[in-house]
């Protein structure tokens, strides 16, 4: 049924350029017999423009893990309260794009700051081609601001770091080895009635890996605070593991090819693949340098102009 579901998107798709190149033609024809207007012309060629760049991106999206969902983990860096409030801002613009884009959110965990914004959040986001177009976002993401929260009213720069993994579904295969889990169970904190405090709903999973590649060893750590019932919790954190382990495959397959690699940049501090700078009305981005001054429009979710440039940029990767 997926398999018949994608390829009847890629019809849909193809239908709906040959409609718009046809009524261009049409229009066009019409124009020299001064039954259309010349701005009726410049309407239909940007929509038949619009809906093959569209059909071309997606075509850039052929590997397997560019059709599933994602695994949106956002950071906080060193800045107390500035940086919490930015890793906030990326919370929201992240839930904007998604909902204008018809896909399914879950917040799996929350920390929030300690006077204002968020120290640190999982989201799931579910829906064909998820992570497809968010793995552009993976990376650390620069502000530039004066800050509301400086009494100098200085200008400040802050981090947060975006991890984009796969959302993992009962399609895909990962073996989880039963004796390397271990729980614990929390209370849930912060806002939810009195049930959430007093029920030890939040579940904390371990899980002892070991790379089958290096040897090097690693506790994954992973809390689900998203519903008030435990066995629920546990079967969401289970999934993010599975799609944790699923990534770091995934990883491993990435590093064997070269071209990506040489492509890829380091996610570390001070090597931030986009700058958001509030004074100068400019967000850019580094990997592809392309930038736009409409601020406010990118923090609301307008994401699509750059996620499309890197996907431009990069498709070479995805051959």
């Amino acid at each position: 049924m997926k398999k018949i579901k994608d390829l009847q998107q890629w019809i849909e798709g193809y239908s709906e350029v040959e409609k718009a190149v046809d009524e261009l033609s049409i229009a066009w024809d019409f124009l020299k017999e001064g039954l259309v207007e010349e701005s009726d012309i410049d309407t239909l060629y940007a929509d038949a423009i619009a809906k093959i760049e569209n059909l071309e991106l997606r075509n850039m999206l052929r590997r397997e893990e560019d059709k599933m969902g994602v695994v949106l983990k956002i950071n906080s860096g060193a800045g107390g309260t500035e940086s919490q409030d930015w890793a906030s801002m990326l919370m929201r613009m992240y839930l904007r794009w998604c909902e204008s884009h018809g896909y399914k959110t879950s917040i799996a965990n929350l920390l929030e700051g300690d006077e204002a914004g968020i120290k640190s959040t999982t989201i799931n986001v579910e829906g064909d081609f998820a992570y497809g177009y968010l793995k552009s976002e993976n990376g650390v993401h620069r502000l530039v601001r004066v800050s509301p929260y400086n009494a100098q009213g200085k200008r400040m720069t802050s981090f947060a770091s975006v991890f984009v993994t796969p959302l993992v579904d009962d399609t895909i295969e990962v073996k989880v080895e039963q004796a390397l889990l271990s729980w614990d169970t929390f209370r849930s904190g912060g806002a939810g009635g009195q049930n959430v405090n007093k029920v030890e709903s939040g579940v904390r999973l371990r899980y002892q890996f070991t790379d089958p590649y290096t040897g090097e060893k690693e506790e994954i750590l992973i809390e689900n605070t998203e519903t008030r019932d435990q066995p629920k919790n546990k079967e969401n954190a289970l999934r993010q593991l599975r799609s944790i382990l699923y990534d770091k495959e995934l990883q491993h397959r990435m590093q064997e090819q070269a071209k990506i690699e040489a492509g890829k940049m380091k996610i570390e501090w001070g090597s931030q693949i986009r700058s958001y700078v509030f004074d100068d009305r400019r967000v850019k981005d580094h990997r592809t340098n392309y930038q736009t001054s409409d601020v406010n429009g990118v923090m609301d979710g307008d994401l699509d102009d750059f996620i499309k440039a890197y996907l431009m940029e990069f498709s070479d990767t995805n051959d």
